[in-house]
């Protein structure tokens, strides 16, 4: 037996049952993989699809499967000027699937996300018909204070560096708190439950992903 295995997975199906009743639909798959499919099993023919900022999709390999439908209408933000790319901010918060991580998941099933521009929260919180999360169990954390202390202390300063921000953070490995013209830490949006039943959908993972 895997020992870790097990745990992500006996973790994980009591996080479900929270996120259940914060009227969240969540699923466990094993691997990246896994991942992968049940996006796509999720997603029917023809739809509008968008997704955020994103190591773990881009690590689960999920963009390259959709590229492949060509029943599916792609907002990518990585096809278009960097002059359209707010118009296509706003036009992803009519699609009908919205795609990303998030930041860190609490064990009582708070879904925690810290920001920069605040697109993708914005998509998480109002505008498309579906969002699919897809979180990596390496992201669980025990409480709200634990899940911002990893975003601002750990996510952050390796996003920072990833996008060539110049913050405290990018220098330190640490977060300064900082008013930096290049700071990611903008908006803090704590989930802790959907007005509308399984609009929004978790997929945990058993595996390390993202950041």
């Amino acid at each position: 037996m895997d020992i870790k295995k097990e745990y992500y997975k006996v973790t994980a199906e009591a996080i479900i049952k929270k996120m259940s009743q914060r009227n969240l639909q969540a699923y466990y798959v094993d691997n990246k993989h896994e991942a992968a499919q049940k996006v796509c099993s999720l997603i029917e023919d023809n739809a509008s699809i968008s997704w955020g900022g994103s190591m773990t999709l881009l690590e689960i390999g999920l963009l390259e499967k959709l590229a492949a439908n060509p029943s599916y209408t792609l907002l990518d933000r990585s096809k278009v000027n960097p002059d359209q790319v707010s118009d296509l901010y706003h036009d992803a918060l009519s699609c009908d699937y919205y795609l990303m991580s998030s930041n860190a998941v609490t064990l009582d099933g708070k879904l925690v996300n810290i920001d920069g521009t605040g697109n993708r929260v914005a998509a998480l919180i109002y505008g498309p018909k579906n969002v699919i999360i897809v979180v990596g169990m390496n992201k669980i954390v025990f409480n709200e204070q634990e899940a911002i202390s990893r975003v601002k202390n750990f996510a952050s300063p390796l996003n920072a560096l990833r996008l060539e921000k110049n913050t405290p953070c990018a220098k330190t490995g640490v977060c300064h708190d900082c008013l930096s013209p290049d700071c990611i830490c903008m908006h803090t949006v704590i989930t802790r439950n959907s007005r509308e039943k399984d609009r929004i959908k978790v997929i945990l993972v058993g595996e390390n992903l993202g950041y």
